[in-house]
C-alpha cells in the first residue's frame, strides 16, 4: 500500500488549502484512509477518515465544519479541503490507511496500518 500526500503550504489565517492523497484504486476500495497532523512539541492527532465499505466521513470536532474529506476515483486520489484554516491547524499533515473507520460510542476508530509521508501546513496569523 502506498500513499502520497501533497498539497500543503503556508497560508495566512482564514485562507484555504486542499491537501491530496494519491492512493491505488485497491487501496481506496478496501482500506479506510484519513488524515492525521502532527504540530511541534504535540502528539500525532486524528483529523478526519473516511469508511471504505459506506464511504461515511467522520471528523475531529475541531476541524468539523471547515474541513472536508472527498474523494475521486477517477484520479485515485483523496483530497482534504480545509477552509477558515486557523493558526492551530499548523502541523505536519500524514494520510493513512487503516483496515476500517468507524464510530464507537463518542469515538471514531481509525488506526492506521500504512502511512504517506508528511506535508506541511503553516497557517499565518
Amino acid at each position: 500500500v502506498q500513499l502520497q500526500a501533497s498539497g500543503g503550504g503556508l497560508v495566512q489565517a482564514g485562507g484555504s488549502l486542499r491537501l491530496s492523497c494519491a492512493a491505488s484504486s485497491y487501496t481506496l476500495d478496501y482500506y479506510a484512509i484519513g488524515w492525521l497532523r502532527q504540530a511541534p512539541g504535540n502528539e500525532r492527532e486524528w483529523v478526519s477518515c473516511i469508511s471504505s465499505s459506506d464511504r461515511v466521513t467522520y471528523y475531529a470536532n475541531s476541524v468539523k465544519g471547515r474541513f472536508t474529506l472527498s474523494r475521486n476515483n477517477a484520479k485515485k486520489t483523496l483530497y482534504l479541503q480545509m477552509n477558515d484554516l486557523k493558526p492551530e491547524d499548523t502541523a505536519v499533515y500524514y494520510c493513512a490507511a487503516a483496515p476500517a473507520c468507524f464510530r464507537s460510542n463518542s469515538d471514531v476508530i481509525f488506526v492506521p496500518a500504512y502511512w504517506g509521508q508528511g506535508t506541511q501546513v503553516t497557517v499565518s496569523s
